[in-house]
C-alpha cells in the first residue's frame, strides 16, 4: 500500500524541517512519497523543501487547494494529509496501515498533543478528545484517506475555512468508515498562544454553530482572524516538480 504524504505550506520555514524529519523517520524503508504545497512562499520554505529532497509543487493559496493539488499529483492509495507545524509519531505508517487493513474503514485522523507549555496549550490537548468524540475531525490531527474515497468524495475544495469538516462530511455520507487512531501527532499551539482563550473559544464555537446551521464558510471566512485572504500566484511555484529549483518562495 503506498502512501502519500501531502505537506500544504505558506511561509512555514520555521517549522517545515522538523516535520520533514519527522516524516522521513516515520516512512524509512516505506512504499511511500512525500509531496509539500507550497501556496507562494516569500520565506525559505521552499528550498529548505528541496533540500530535504522531496517533491515541492505550487498552488494557489489555500488550505483546501493546495491540499487538493497535492492529492491531484499524488500516486498512493492512501493520501495523508499533514500540517506542515504538525509532528507525526515514527509509527505513524503503521498505525495507517493497519487501520485500513479493514476494508470497511475508508479515512481516520491522529490523536493530538499541543506542544505549547502554556495553560491554553494544555487545555487545548484535553479538550481535543472530547471534539473527537463529537465526530469532529481537522487537518492538524493527520487525516489519512484512501484515494479512491478521497476523489469519490470530491476531495477539498477550495474554502476558506472548514475545508476539513467539508470533507469529513461528504465521506461519512458515503458510507465509508472513520477510525479515530489512538496514537498521537504533536501539533503547534501557536495560533492561540497570544490570544484571550476564553475568548477565541467563544468565537470558534460561533463559527461552528454557525457552520452546522448552514452558513457557507465564505460567508464565516470574514470574521475569522486568521484566515489568509487569497493572493495571486505571481511569484509562486507551478504545479510542475521544483526540485531543481532552489530559489525561495
Amino acid at each position: 500500500m503506498r502512501c502519500s504524504i501531502i505537506v500544504p505550506t505558506l511561509n512555514e520555514e520555521q517549522a517545515i524541517r522538523n516535520t520533514l524529519k519527522c516524516v522521513k523517520a516515520a516512512t524509512q524503508n516505506r512504499d511511500a512519497e512525500v509531496i509539500v504545497v507550497d501556496g507562494g512562499s516569500s520565506d525559505d520554505t521552499v528550498s529548505i523543501a528541496n533540500e530535504c529532497g522531496v517533491r515541492v509543487i505550487g498552488a494557489p493559496r489555500g488550505r483546501g487547494q493546495q491540499m487538493h493539488a497535492g492529492a491531484s499529483a499524488a500516486t498512493g492509495d492512501v493520501l495523508w494529509f499533514l500540517h506542515a507545524d504538525s509532528l507525526p509519531p515514527v509509527s505513524a505508517l503503521d498505525d495507517i496501515t493497519d487501520a485500513l487493513a479493514d476494508p470497511g474503514v475508508a479515512a481516520g485522523n491522529f490523536a493530538l498533543y499541543f506542544d505549547g507549555q502554556t495553560v491554553k496549550a494544555r487545555w487545548m490537548t484535553r479538550i481535543y478528545p472530547w471534539l473527537r468524540m463529537l465526530g469532529l475531525c481537522y487537518g492538524d490531527s493527520g487525516l489519512f484517506v484512501r484515494t479512491t474515497a478521497y476523489h469519490a468524495a470530491g476531495g477539498f475544495r477550495p474554502l476558506p475555512l472548514f475545508e476539513d469538516l467539508d470533507l469529513l462530511r461528504r465521506l461519512r455520507s458515503g458510507g465509508g468508515g472513520f477510525l479515530h487512531l489512538g496514537s498521537t501527532i504533536v501539533t503547534s499551539s501557536r495560533r492561540f498562544e497570544d490570544r484571550n482563550f476564553a475568548a477565541m473559544w467563544a468565537h470558534w464555537t460561533a463559527l461552528q454553530v454557525l457552520y452546522w446551521c448552514g452558513v457557507p464558510p465564505v460567508s464565516l471566512a470574514q470574521w475569522y482572524r486568521h484566515v489568509r485572504k487569497p493572493a495571486s500566484t505571481k511569484g509562486a511555484l507551478s504545479t510542475r516538480d521544483s526540485r531543481t529549483s532552489s530559489s525561495p518562495r
